[in-house]
């Protein structure tokens, strides 16, 4: 399954809780960058980038105050 279709997925959970989405995208946040590596491309790495900041973005929908912390975190990647 590709990830926007699991992000799309996580949030699209009626019974799960705001706090087990976040913490099932930051899981799927981190996955993302453990699998860059060196060897990577630069097209994967902003393809990485690009749903990084996608997951971001839903998060700061989900719990409006942690959005600061995460613009704050992706602006030092």
């Amino acid at each position: 399954m590709k990830t926007k279709e699991q992000v799309e997925k996580i949030l699209s959970y009626k019974t799960w809780s705001d706090k087990k989405k976040i913490d099932a995208l930051l899981e799927i946040d981190c996955n993302l960058y453990v699998n860059l590596g060196k060897d990577s491309t630069l097209t994967q790495k902003r393809e990485v980038k690009k749903i990084s900041r996608l997951i971001y973005k839903h998060i700061a929908q989900l719990n409006p105050s942690a959005s600061y912390l995460l613009t704050s975190m992706d602006e030092s990647i």
